[in-house]
């Protein structure tokens, strides 16, 4: 392997008490379209995964006609092996709460909602007494805007951002049909920008040190830096920010214990990539896109336990609202159980991976959707795991 150290990048959680006042300060003296296309010329795509640009979400929501618009951060990082939104929430929310102003007032909203899962509560506490004193601040600054916390209630379907419009709405989190997408009719049905809350952070980082600055870093596709919950057979779990278009090979050279031979991007709704691969992948938007997680996985480590254990909690965390997913994740579970205990034949596998690619286009969410990278990724590249 290639002897090549990974830049860290220190962006996100800069220690610079006037970054909000120097931020909000700028934006006011701004107009709305030069700010969204600081956005756009940023190249800022969502740092949930998706990657859809951060700038476009914002110039379709500013075209709506409508008298109410939202934010929204969706803050339910539920995703296994994603922990990275929790610090910064920790430790620099006010550079979230001037991401969300800086897209109110971009795209004309008045309110923005930060919905925060349920396991996070605990933060509950100091999040309001920073946001109080925020919503002072801006309004001081002449922004008609105005920040509310809502939180969850455990599920992991309400990442999924319709269902968190559901769930902020006091009704059952489940997903909506798309279209209408949420920059048409969103939260209470009205056009809305939702974005996670890193993003937000580097909306706020982008206004600080402007578009040329972020695309320094990166590559064309995937530009700027990005932060990841690093676990598993590590030396060196944690928390870290990296500029994006690393390899996987770069990366494991880092965070590895010397034998890693998976690595799962993007949690386990990602992509395990296979030792054999290291080198050819790219962590990125052009290679395999990530909301943030790295679980790696050594030689002790079973593939068909990990498989088994992302396929029992997709099953569990189902809203059970359409067939391809309520049903298919059972079949995908017991499937491999069957095939592990003998009573199918290996050739079975391959059965299987036609129902996870059916569920990728017929399933109603991102949720059921997904369940094909980890099973498929595992199946091709340990087959022999699940076999014997």
């Amino acid at each position: 392997m290639k002897d090549k150290k990974l830049t860290k990048v220190d962006l996100i959680f800069e220690n610079d008490g006037t970054c909000a006042t120097t931020v909000l300060d700028k934006v006011r003296a701004m107009a709305q379209d030069d700010v969204i296309m600081e956005m756009i010329d940023s190249g800022l795509k969502g740092r949930g995964g998706a990657g859809f640009p951060t700038g476009l979400k914002w110039k379709f929501t500013k075209a709506e006609n409508s008298f109410d618009k939202y934010i929204v951060c969706n803050a339910d990082e539920g995703e296994p092996g994603t922990f990275k939104d929790r610090e910064i929430l920790d430790t620099v929310p006010e550079k979230v709460f001037v991401g969300m102003t800086i897209a109110g007032y971009s795209v004309g909203a008045k309110i923005g909602y930060l919905y925060i899962r349920a396991e996070y509560n605990f933060l509950l506490k100091k999040l309001n007494q920073k946001l109080d004193a925020f919503n002072v601040k801006i309004k001081d600054k002449g922004f008609d805007f105005t920040i509310e916390i809502r939180s969850g209630a455990g599920a992991y379907i309400c990442g999924e951002e319709s269902a968190l419009f559901e769930s902020i709405e006091g009704k059952r989190g489940e997903p909506r049909n798309k279209p209408p997408y949420p920059t048409v009719a969103g939260l209470f049905g009205k056009p809305t920008a939702i974005n996670n809350v890193e993003t937000l952070v580097y909306a706020t980082m982008i206004m600080k040190y402007g578009a040329a600055s972020f695309k320094l870093m990166g590559t064309q596709d995937s530009r700027g830096s990005k932060v990841f919950s690093v676990s598993g057979d590590t030396p060196n779990a944690g928390i870290y920010e990296l500029e994006l278009g690393m390899t996987v090979e770069d990366f494991v050279n880092d965070f590895g214990d010397g034998d890693t031979k998976a690595v799962q991007v993007g949690g386990a709704s990602g992509i395990c990539v296979p030792r054999k691969k290291f080198a050819d992948m790219i962590i990125g938007y052009e290679g395999v896109p990530t909301g943030g997680s790295m679980m790696l996985f050594n030689s002790t480590r079973s593939m068909y336990n990990v498989l088994k254990d992302y396929l029992e909690f997709f099953a569990e965390e189902s809203c059970g609202q359409c067939t391809p997913c309520r049903i298919g994740c059972q079949q995908l579970l017991q499937g491999i159980e069957a095939v592990k205990r003998g009573e199918k034949h290996p050739s079975y596998l391959d059965s299987l991976k036609k129902l996870a690619e059916t569920m990728k286009l017929s399933a109603k969410c991102g949720l059921g959707q997904s369940v094909a990278n980890p099973f498929s990724s595992i199946v091709d590249n340990f087959r022999e795991e699940i076999i014997y």
